[in-house]
Protein backbone atom coordinates (compact mmCIF):
# COMPACT_ATOMS: atom_id res chain seq x y z
CA UNK A 1 0.00 0.00 0.00
CA UNK A 2 1.67 3.40 -0.68
CA UNK A 3 -0.11 6.59 0.02
CA UNK A 4 0.40 9.58 -1.28
CA UNK A 5 1.73 12.87 0.36
CA UNK A 6 1.13 16.49 0.44
CA UNK A 7 3.70 18.56 2.17
CA UNK A 8 3.37 22.49 2.42
CA UNK A 9 5.45 25.12 2.94
CA UNK A 10 3.84 27.84 5.86
CA UNK A 11 5.05 31.71 4.70
CA UNK A 12 3.85 32.64 1.06
CA UNK A 13 1.76 29.31 1.00
CA UNK A 14 -0.46 28.64 4.36
CA UNK A 15 0.12 31.95 5.50
CA UNK A 16 -0.11 35.47 3.75
CA UNK A 17 2.80 37.44 4.03
CA UNK A 18 3.29 40.49 1.85
CA UNK A 19 5.99 43.02 2.30
CA UNK A 20 4.77 45.67 4.40
CA UNK A 21 7.46 48.10 4.90
CA UNK A 22 8.22 47.25 8.61
CA UNK A 23 12.05 47.08 7.93
CA UNK A 24 12.30 50.35 6.61
CA UNK A 25 9.68 52.11 8.94
CA UNK A 26 12.39 51.22 11.87
CA UNK A 27 15.11 52.06 10.18
CA UNK A 28 13.96 55.53 9.99
CA UNK A 29 12.62 55.48 13.50
CA UNK A 30 16.51 54.93 14.58
CA UNK A 31 18.30 56.77 11.62
CA UNK A 32 19.13 54.13 10.34
CA UNK A 33 20.38 53.85 5.85
CA UNK A 34 18.26 51.20 3.83
CA UNK A 35 19.64 47.91 4.84
CA UNK A 36 20.96 49.25 8.22
CA UNK A 37 19.42 46.60 10.71
CA UNK A 38 19.97 43.18 7.98
CA UNK A 39 23.76 44.83 8.06
CA UNK A 40 23.21 44.88 12.37
CA UNK A 41 21.46 41.80 12.98
CA UNK A 42 22.12 39.51 9.57
CA UNK A 43 24.16 37.20 11.51
CA UNK A 44 21.57 37.01 14.19
CA UNK A 45 18.64 36.45 11.75
CA UNK A 46 20.82 33.42 10.52
CA UNK A 47 21.27 31.98 13.29
CA UNK A 48 17.81 32.65 14.51
CA UNK A 49 16.39 30.50 11.26
CA UNK A 50 18.75 27.09 11.92
CA UNK A 51 18.51 27.25 15.75
CA UNK A 52 21.84 28.46 16.54
CA UNK A 53 20.50 31.05 19.20
CA UNK A 54 17.78 30.82 21.57
CA UNK A 55 15.04 33.58 21.38
CA UNK A 56 15.85 35.08 24.61
CA UNK A 57 18.91 35.85 23.16
CA UNK A 58 18.03 37.00 19.72
CA UNK A 59 15.77 39.62 21.91
CA UNK A 60 19.06 40.75 23.59
CA UNK A 61 20.84 41.69 20.55
CA UNK A 62 17.50 43.64 19.68
CA UNK A 63 18.07 45.72 22.43
CA UNK A 64 21.84 45.93 22.53
CA UNK A 65 22.37 46.24 18.50
CA UNK A 66 19.78 48.65 17.89
CA UNK A 67 19.98 50.73 20.94
CA UNK A 68 16.56 49.78 21.90
CA UNK A 69 14.80 49.94 25.71
CA UNK A 70 12.46 47.54 26.95
CA UNK A 71 9.15 49.06 25.32
CA UNK A 72 11.38 49.92 22.38
CA UNK A 73 12.80 45.91 21.81
CA UNK A 74 8.92 44.76 22.60
CA UNK A 75 7.24 46.50 19.89
CA UNK A 76 10.25 45.66 17.22
CA UNK A 77 9.53 42.10 17.85
CA UNK A 78 5.78 42.62 17.89
CA UNK A 79 5.90 44.11 14.33
CA UNK A 80 8.20 41.22 13.92
CA UNK A 81 6.49 38.47 14.36
CA UNK A 82 3.06 39.98 12.99
CA UNK A 83 4.82 40.38 9.90
CA UNK A 84 6.32 37.26 9.83
CA UNK A 85 2.99 34.97 10.70
CA UNK A 86 1.08 37.08 8.07
CA UNK A 87 -2.52 36.25 7.77
CA UNK A 88 -3.88 32.54 7.30
CA UNK A 89 -4.90 31.35 3.55
CA UNK A 90 -8.13 30.49 4.92
CA UNK A 91 -9.03 28.89 0.99
CA UNK A 92 -6.08 26.19 0.66
CA UNK A 93 -6.07 25.61 4.63
CA UNK A 94 -9.33 24.32 4.22
CA UNK A 95 -9.12 22.62 1.70
CA UNK A 96 -5.85 20.92 2.84
CA UNK A 97 -6.98 20.11 6.17
CA UNK A 98 -10.62 18.42 4.95
CA UNK A 99 -7.91 15.61 3.49
CA UNK A 100 -6.82 14.32 6.74
CA UNK A 101 -7.12 10.99 6.77
CA UNK A 102 -6.54 10.43 2.85
CA UNK A 103 -3.37 11.20 2.44
CA UNK A 104 -0.23 11.77 4.53
CA UNK A 105 0.12 15.92 5.43
CA UNK A 106 3.31 17.49 6.55
CA UNK A 107 4.90 20.82 6.60
CA UNK A 108 8.40 21.86 6.04
CA UNK A 109 9.21 25.58 6.56
CA UNK A 110 12.18 27.71 6.81
CA UNK A 111 11.24 29.10 10.31
CA UNK A 112 12.77 31.27 12.96
CA UNK A 113 12.87 30.38 16.99
CA UNK A 114 9.54 30.98 18.48
CA UNK A 115 7.82 30.03 15.31
CA UNK A 116 6.63 26.42 16.17
CA UNK A 117 4.76 28.05 19.43
CA UNK A 118 3.48 31.39 17.57
CA UNK A 119 2.10 29.23 14.90
CA UNK A 120 0.52 26.15 16.98
CA UNK A 121 -1.65 28.79 18.93
CA UNK A 122 -2.97 31.16 16.30
CA UNK A 123 -3.53 28.55 13.27
CA UNK A 124 -2.81 25.22 14.97
CA UNK A 125 -1.55 23.44 11.95
CA UNK A 126 -1.05 20.00 14.39
CA UNK A 127 -4.88 19.85 14.03
CA UNK A 128 -4.00 18.17 10.32
CA UNK A 129 -0.28 18.12 9.88
CA UNK A 130 0.76 14.89 10.79
CA UNK A 131 4.55 16.09 10.80
CA UNK A 132 5.96 19.67 10.78
CA UNK A 133 9.39 20.23 9.97
CA UNK A 134 11.30 23.54 10.96
CA UNK A 135 14.57 24.81 10.13
CA UNK A 136 15.50 26.11 13.31
CA UNK A 137 14.83 22.49 14.84
CA UNK A 138 16.54 20.42 12.50
CA UNK A 139 19.47 22.83 11.61
CA UNK A 140 19.55 23.43 7.88
CA UNK A 141 17.04 25.14 5.32
CA UNK A 142 15.59 24.15 2.33
CA UNK A 143 16.87 23.98 -0.82
CA UNK A 144 19.66 21.62 1.20
CA UNK A 145 18.74 18.35 0.69
CA UNK A 146 19.10 17.08 4.03
CA UNK A 147 15.85 19.33 4.85
CA UNK A 148 13.47 16.99 2.17
CA UNK A 149 15.36 13.88 3.42
CA UNK A 150 14.06 15.29 7.46
CA UNK A 151 10.43 15.77 6.04
CA UNK A 152 9.94 12.38 4.52
CA UNK A 153 11.92 10.44 7.05
CA UNK A 154 9.62 12.42 10.02
CA UNK A 155 6.37 11.20 7.73
CA UNK A 156 8.03 7.85 7.04
CA UNK A 157 7.20 7.96 3.17
CA UNK A 158 9.28 7.99 0.19
CA UNK A 159 10.24 11.12 -1.87
CA UNK A 160 8.73 9.84 -4.54
CA UNK A 161 4.84 9.70 -3.46
CA UNK A 162 5.53 13.61 -2.01
CA UNK A 163 4.12 16.68 -3.84
CA UNK A 164 6.09 19.67 -2.44
CA UNK A 165 4.15 22.96 -2.13
CA UNK A 166 6.44 26.34 -1.71
CA UNK A 167 6.31 30.34 -3.06
CA UNK A 168 10.01 29.85 -3.52
CA UNK A 169 11.31 28.71 -7.02
CA UNK A 170 14.75 27.31 -5.65
CA UNK A 171 12.51 25.30 -2.92
CA UNK A 172 10.48 23.40 -5.02
CA UNK A 173 13.65 22.74 -7.54
CA UNK A 174 15.63 21.64 -4.37
CA UNK A 175 12.58 19.39 -3.68
CA UNK A 176 12.68 18.08 -7.17
CA UNK A 177 16.52 17.22 -6.88
CA UNK A 178 15.80 15.25 -3.75
CA UNK A 179 13.35 12.99 -5.57
CA UNK A 180 9.77 14.97 -4.57
CA UNK A 181 7.36 16.41 -7.28
CA UNK A 182 7.04 20.01 -6.63
CA UNK A 183 4.35 22.80 -7.43
CA UNK A 184 5.53 26.63 -7.38
CA UNK A 185 2.47 28.08 -5.52
CA UNK A 186 1.26 31.43 -7.12
CA UNK A 187 -2.52 31.10 -6.25
CA UNK A 188 -4.36 29.28 -4.43
CA UNK A 189 -6.85 27.79 -7.09
CA UNK A 190 -4.26 26.71 -8.94
CA UNK A 191 -2.49 24.76 -6.02
CA UNK A 192 -5.02 23.11 -4.92
CA UNK A 193 -6.31 22.03 -8.94
CA UNK A 194 -1.95 20.51 -8.81
CA UNK A 195 -2.80 18.82 -5.45
CA UNK A 196 -5.92 17.30 -6.43
CA UNK A 197 -3.81 15.90 -9.72
CA UNK A 198 -1.53 14.32 -7.28
CA UNK A 199 -4.00 12.49 -5.66
CA UNK A 200 -5.58 11.52 -8.14
CA UNK A 201 -2.47 9.66 -9.29
CA UNK A 202 -2.99 7.60 -6.42
CA UNK A 203 -7.11 7.04 -6.25
CA UNK A 204 -7.99 10.33 -4.44
CA UNK A 205 -5.59 9.34 -1.92
CA UNK A 206 -7.73 6.15 -0.85
CA UNK A 207 -5.01 3.53 -1.92
CA UNK A 208 -2.76 1.85 -3.61
CA UNK A 209 -0.66 4.09 -6.17
CA UNK A 210 -1.66 3.20 -10.07
CA UNK A 211 1.39 1.99 -12.07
Amino acid sequence: MTTACVILDIGGVLELTPETGWVRSWEERLALPPGGIAERMGDVWRAGRIGEVEEAEVERQVALRLGLDEAGRSAFLADLWTAYLGTPNDGLVSYVRALKGSCRLGILSNSFVGAREREAARYHYDDWAERIVYSHEIGFEKPDPRAYRAVCAALGVRPEDCLFVDDSPVCTEGAETAGMRAHLFRDTAGTVARIAEHLARYGGGHGNVRA
